[in-house]
């Protein structure tokens, strides 16, 4: 008897339970004014709970890549904003200009300029691309590129193997190798222009000190300066002497890093030292020597103090590459052609730009990622 009770108490009271639930809903769904909660009418404000318009955490849209590394990283953007300043100002003002002087024909007779108390405002005109379009038709472009590429080429390769060279021994243990580093990474640390002030003073015809070496052999003087052929070998080697230093300290850094237990390894199994040269050493600078290759490559394509200083693009034009030729036209010349330099220096910046992307894509290609 007690059993059968609760079982009836239970099942009242889950039937109460279920017609409450029913009159429950039926609350919830009687159709009744507009605007009530929880009734159909005219939607609510956006935002507010059980109204439609309602902002719930699922439908929120996530922050952008942008917003999100700047809520992140806000102090190192708030530190690196007077440097990316500072930079645009320097770099990104004169750049523009330069654009936007190479689609005009600005020289030294029309531009703004101030004579005395008078001030003369700006008379040249928008040309578009004609300026662009006059260099690729001059032949003397063709042969500045010839042989800026050509100089190019030539330094960098024996830059980076007298360099690499060079790292191979200094990364050997013997007697004196810290002096031997330090000479010859002194180059890189004199000035630029104070080194091919020297070497002018080595190469002077008469009174230099190569001469003099050759004279008491018996050779006759040379015109290192002065022969078209000579004066090419000459910038070369100036660039080259320059240049070495960083190839040794950036590729005696990558043998560094080679773990030695290859090279035991290698010796181990019978390969010789071109074997483990060519299989060991050469991969590991792989990723060391493409940056070094590139950044050497733009800087001599650049290079403007070694040509200047040393032979002023002389003799006649023999040594002239495309940036002493810009900085002719714009300094030298009379009238000066700032559209015409302007225009230069904006295909040699395409011209880097090109070498860069093709030479990035073919690193690509072998697995280098960089």
């Amino acid at each position: 008897m007690a059993v059968e009770t609760g079982q009836s108490a239970g099942s009242a009271a889950g039937a109460e339970g279920a017609r409450g639930r029913v009159r429950e809903t039926a609350a919830t769904h009687r159709p009744g004014k507009p605007g009530k909660p929880g009734k159909p009418g005219k939607p609510g404000k956006p935002g507010e709970p059980g109204r439609p318009g309602e902002k719930s955490g699922v439908n929120k849209r996530p922050p952008g890549r942008i917003r999100n590394a700047l809520g992140r990283h806000w102090y190192a953007w708030a530190m690196v904003a007077p440097v990316v300043l500072v930079i645009g100002l320097i770099i990104g003002y004169p750049l523009a200009r330069g654009i936007y002087l190479s689609l005009t024909d600005a020289n030294e007779a029309n531009v703004e300029r101030n004579i005395g108390m008078n001030h003369i405002p700006a008379t040249y005109d928008f040309v578009g691309l004609d300026n662009f379009t006059a260099i690729l038709k001059d032949p003397i472009f063709w042969d500045r590129l010839v042989w800026t590429v050509t100089w190019t080429a030539a330094c960098v390769a024996l830059t980076f193997a007298i360099g690499l060279g060079l790292a191979v021994i200094l990364n050997r243990r013997f007697a004196g190798r810290t002096l031997y580093r330090s000479l010859l990474i002194l180059p890189w640390a004199v000035p630029a222009f104070v080194s091919v002030f020297a070497w002018r003073l080595l190469y002077n015809e008469r009174n230099g000190i190569l001469n003099k070496i050759l004279d008491g052999g018996g050779i006759d003087a040379v015109p290192w300066l002065n022969d078209p052929t000579m004066a090419k070998v000459s910038v070369i080697a100036v660039n080259i002497w320059l240049g070495v230093p960083f190839m040794l300290v950036a590729l005696l850094g990558g043998l560094q890093s080679i773990p030695g237990e290859l090279y035991e390894a290698a010796e181990m199994d019978g390969a010789g030292p071109w074997q483990r040269f060519r299989h060991i050493t050469l991969p590991g600078l792989r990723s060391v020597s493409s940056t070094v290759v590139l950044l050497s490559t733009i800087w001599t394509f650049n290079m403007f103090p070694v040509i200047f200083l040393l032979t002023r693009g002389g003799p006649g034009d023999s040594t002239e590459v495309l940036v002493t030729y810009a900085y002719r036209l714009s300094f030298v010349n009379s009238p000066r052609d700032f559209a015409g330099a302007s225009a230069w220096g904006v295909l040699i910046l395409l011209i880097l730009m090109l070498f860069a992307a093709v030479y990035r894509r073919a690193l690509r290609k072998q697995g280098e990622v960089w």
